[in-house]
């Protein structure tokens, strides 16, 4: 944990926790005992359960004894329901942007893939990927890294149907080109931008603190026939990576607006 940070340790974790269940994160399983958390947030069991405290009198969770600790359902709908109207607010880039710039910086990192295996679609990942619940995907977790240090934390889900993804092709080519190399023809993407705080397992991996601020993308690539072919979920550290956006301005004198015109992507 971060002793540096203006937070106590436990409130360093509960917003770790927050975050996570309003992710989704423990939907499934539920929240792991506070033992557990304890070796994975290297705490005392106390830390611990001062964090799970403001958890449940913030009615994120819910703790019974013998059965463990569970995200409250009602706040889970809310999250639900928020994500269906988070598509709105997004911005289509097309693949002459921000794509091939993906791809360039692709080439010039090195890649550590974590795991690559076949895994049952969730309902998020089947509803993100247009998939029927329990549909076969291939998931892969990578960091990538550059002469600096690991910049990101990367989680991919694409459809078997698209294409057949490994472990050796990952370690050697960026995904969007073995993409390419399947017969798929790109098209554009969709993403939003916000930020994440670190877990435990991130924080080992990017080599930060626990509970560090870090970039989040959420990206969704499509083809040419509007199929969502893959599904990204990364996790970037800000001080060795950045989105450039740049702007133009259209329109009458008294309606001009601002528009991006390409969007690329900088490892420091």
């Amino acid at each position: 944990m971060e002793t540096t940070l203006p937070l106590p340790k436990y409130h360093q974790i509960y917003l770790v926790l927050r975050e996570q269940l309003q992710e989704g994160r423990f939907d499934e399983e539920g929240v792991p005992g506070e033992h557990l958390l304890a070796e994975q947030f290297a705490v005392a069991r106390i830390t611990i359960r001062k964090a799970m405290e403001m958890l449940v009198a913030d009615g994120l969770v819910t703790r019974r004894p013998g059965v463990g600790t569970w995200p409250q359902r009602i706040d889970t709908g809310k999250k639900q329901g928020n994500a269906k109207a988070a598509p709105v607010s997004r911005e289509k880039a097309h693949l002459t942007g921000l794509l091939e710039n993906i791809v360039n910086m692709g080439l010039r990192t090195t890649v550590e893939v974590i795991d690559s295996t076949e895994v049952l679609a969730s309902d998020a990942i089947a509803e993100a990927l247009h998939l029927s619940v329990g549909d076969a995907v291939y998931k892969s977790i990578r960091v990538r890294s550059t002469s600096a240090g690991p910049v990101s934390f990367i989680t991919t889900h694409v459809p078997k149907a698209v294409a057949e993804i490994n472990r050796r092709d990952l370690k050697r080519k960026p995904l969007l080109m073995l993409l390419e190399e399947a017969g798929v023809q790109l098209g554009g993407a969709t993403q939003t931008i916000s930020a994440r705080l670190a877990d435990a397992v991130v924080a080992r991996h990017l080599d930060v603190a626990v509970g560090s601020a870090l970039l989040a993308v959420t990206r969704l690539v499509r083809d040419t026939d509007e199929r969502p072919v893959q599904l990204l979920q990364g996790l970037y550290r800000p001080d060795r990576y950045q989105y450039q956006l740049q702007l133009s301005r259209i329109g009458d004198i008294d309606a001009k607006v601002w528009v991006s015109e390409e969007l690329s992507a900088t490892f420091n």
